[in-house]
C-alpha cells in the first residue's frame, strides 16, 4: 500500500463520500487510489472554483466535509474565491493539494509556489505531510478540524503519495459541537424576561428546523422578534416554520434593529455592513444596545436555544399560539412582460416542497424573500463571503448531497459567467438543477453603488464596465454547448411554463429570464 492509497482509505473510513476534483500530474497517484479504493464518488469540475463551490454546497446540506483535490498552488488559487465564501459560511471542507516531490522543489519548477502561505488565507487548519507515515493521522486531523466549521487544507508531496507504507488507517476521533456556556443561557433568560421588546438574531444551525422550533418557542413566551444573520448559510423557510426576517446589510438601508433595547445573538457574530460608506456606521447594531452571545459560531447553538426555551418555560410545538408559524399561502401567478418582481413571484408560486434554492441573484433576488415566507417548506442558501461565481457550483454540491430534492439556482447574469463551466458538470452528472438566469445585461450591484454615491449619469468608462452588452451573452447557446437544455423567456407566462417543464424532467435545465 502506498501513501496515496493509505490517504484515500483513511478518508473513506472517516466518512468522506464525495471528491470534487480538477487534478494534475502531482495528484495522479491519488486519482489511481480513488480507482483502487472504491467508495468515494469522484466528480470532475472543469475549473477549481467549481470544485470548491460544490464542496461548499455539499457541506451546507450534510454538515460534513466533501473533499476537493486540486493541482498545486495555482490550482488551489483558482478555487480560493469560493473557499472564501465557504469560510464565511462556516462550511466544513477538506482540501487535498498535490505538491512537487520534496527533492524536486529546490530547483523551483514552473508551478512551484508557497502553497502553505496561500492555504493559510482561507483555511482554519493547514499542513504539509511530512512523511508517508504521517499521512493517515494528517487526514483525520484535517477532517476533525473541518467538522468545527472551517476549511482544512492538506498538502501532499508527490513522493509521499508514491512511497510504500506499513502504516494503519487512523481512526477518526469522536466529535461533537462545543456546548454553549450556561452563564450565557442564564443571562439571555434574564434579559428576555425583563425587556418588553427584544431581538433574537439567528445564524448557522440556528436556522435549521430544530433551531427554528426552539426559536418559535422562545418567541411564543417573550414576543421577541426573529432576524437572521446577514448571509444565512442554510436557512429553512416556508409554511410550518416561524417567519424570520433577513437582516439588511448595505449601508444606508433602513435599519430598525437599533430600536431594540436588547439583542440575543445565537450562532453568529455581531453583524456589520457589506462595505464601508462615509457617514454610516460599519456596525449594524448600536453601541448602546445590550447584547448577549448565547452561542458563538462553532458552539451547539441548537442545544443552547432549546435550553433557553426550557428556562423560559416556553410551550412546546404542539401548544404554540396560532399564527406564530407561517401558513401555506403561495402568491398568485403574475402575467405580462418579465420584471424582477414578476420573476420572483412566479418562482415563489411554483417552487415545490423540499426545494433547495441557491440565491446568487445578488440585487435582483431581494424581491424573492418577502413572497416566499409562506410558500411550501424549502431550504435557502445565500452567498457567505460575497465572492461571485458561487451559485452554480454550490447547486452542484447541494444536488449531490440531496439527489431526491429539486435544486433551483437563482442567478444574476454577471455572477453566472464567473463559473459557467459548472453547467458541464451538472450535465455530466445528470443533476436535477434548474438554473434561472436574471438577464438584466448589467452588473446591477455596481450600478446601484454608483447611485448611492449620487452618480446618476456615469461617464463612458463607468457605464462600459457596468453593462453586459456589445455583445449580449447568448445564454441558450452557451448552456446547450455545455450539455444543458436551455430556453429564453420574456413573459411571466413563458417562465411559468418552462419552470413546470424543468421541474418535471430529470437532469439540469437553464432558463434565461429576459427582464424589462
Amino acid at each position: 500500500m502506498n501513501g496515496a492509497e493509505l490517504l484515500i482509505k483513511t478518508a473513506l473510513a472517516s466518512g468522506i463520500e464525495v471528491c470534487f476534483t480538477n487534478p494534475g500530474t502531482t495528484e495522479m497517484p491519488l486519482v489511481l487510489a480513488l480507482d483502487g479504493v472504491p467508495g468515494i464518488r469522484t466528480i470532475l469540475g472543469l475549473f477549481e472554483g467549481v470544485c470548491t463551490g460544490a464542496a461548499d454546497g455539499y457541506g451546507r446540506m450534510t454538515g460534513k466535509p466533501a473533499m476537493t483535490l486540486v493541482h498545486l498552488g495555482p490550482g488551489f488559487a483558482n478555487g480560493v474565491g469560493n473557499l472564501h465564501n465557504a469560510r464565511r459560511a462556516r462550511t466544513p471542507v477538506l482540501n487535498l493539494i498535490g505538491e512537487h516531490a520534496t527533492w524536486h522543489r529546490a530547483v523551483d519548477p514552473p508551478l512551484h509556489m508557497d502553497i502553505e502561505a496561500l492555504t493559510a488565507v482561507v483555511s482554519g487548519w493547514h499542513r504539509t505531510c511530512g512523511s508517508v507515515e504521517t499521512i493517515s493521522g494528517d487526514v483525520t486531523d484535517a477532517i476533525i478540524a473541518s467538522l468545527q466549521g472551517q476549511i482544512s487544507s492538506l498538502i501532499v508531496p508527490h513522493d509521499h503519495q508514491l512511497a510504500e507504507s506499513k502504516g494503519k488507517v487512523a481512526a477518526l476521533p469522536a466529535f461533537s459541537s462545543r456546548r454553549a456556556d450556561e452563564g450565557a443561557v442564564e443571562k439571555a433568560t434574564m434579559i428576555l424576561r425583563q425587556r418588553s421588546r427584544s431581538l433574537l438574531m439567528l445564524g448557522g444551525r440556528a436556522l435549521s428546523k430544530n433551531g427554528l422550533a426552539a426559536a418559535a418557542r422562545i418567541k411564543a413566551v417573550t414576543g421577541c422578534d426573529l432576524f437572521t444573520e446577514t448571509f444565512p448559510s442554510c436557512w429553512e423557510r416556508g409554511a410550518g416554520l416561524p417567519v424570520v426576517e433577513r437582516t439588511l446589510y448595505q449601508p444606508g438601508q433602513s435599519n430598525t434593529l437599533r430600536e431594540y433595547p436588547a439583542v440575543i445573538l445565537a450562532g453568529m457574530e455581531e453583524p456589520v455592513t457589506f462595505m464601508g460608506l462615509k457617514g454610516f456606521d460599519s456596525r449594524i447594531l448600536g453601541r448602546d444596545q445590550e447584547k448577549v452571545s448565547l452561542a458563538a459560531p462553532g458552539q451547539d447553538v441548537v442545544g443552547a436555544l432549546e435550553r433557553l426555551a426550557d428556562a423560559l418555560s416556553a410551550p412546546n410545538g404542539s401548544r404554540l399560539p396560532k399564527g406564530l408559524l407561517a401558513e401555506f399561502q403561495p402568491p398568485a401567478l403574475p402575467g405580462g412582460k418579465l420584471t424582477v418582481a414578476k420573476a420572483c413571484q412566479t418562482l415563489a408560486a411554483l417552487q415545490p416542497e423540499g426545494a433547495i434554492v441557491v440565491d446568487e441573484g445578488i440585487t435582483s433576488s431581494s424581491a424573492y424573500l418577502p413572497v416566499t415566507q409562506r410558500v411550501a417548506e424549502h431550504t435557502m442558501f445565500t452567498i457567505g463571503g460575497g465572492s461571485l461565481g458561487w451559485g452554480m457550483p454550490c447547486a452542484i454540491g447541494a444536488a449531490v448531497a440531496c439527489p431526491d430534492r429539486p435544486v433551483i439556482g437563482f442567478q444574476g447574469d454577471g455572477s453566472t459567467m464567473y463559473t459557467v463551466q459548472a453547467l458541464w458538470t451538472q450535465a455530466r452528472e445528470a443533476l436535477n438543477i434548474t438554473t434561472l438566469v436574471l438577464s438584466n445585461r448589467s452588473y446591477h450591484a455596481l450600478q446601484l453603488n454608483l447611485d448611492r454615491f449620487g452618480i446618476t449619469s456615469p461617464g463612458p468608462v463607468a457605464k462600459a464596465v457596468t453593462e453586459l452588452e456589445r455583445p449580449s451573452i447568448g445564454w441558450v447557446k452557451i448552456a446547450q454547448g455545455l450539455g444543458v437544455p436551455a430556453v429564453s423567456v420574456a413573459t411571466a407566462e413563458e417562465l411559468a411554463r418552462e419552470i413546470r417543464i424543468a421541474l418535471a424532467e430529470s437532469g439540469p435545465h437553464l432558463i434565461e429570464m429576459v427582464l424589462q
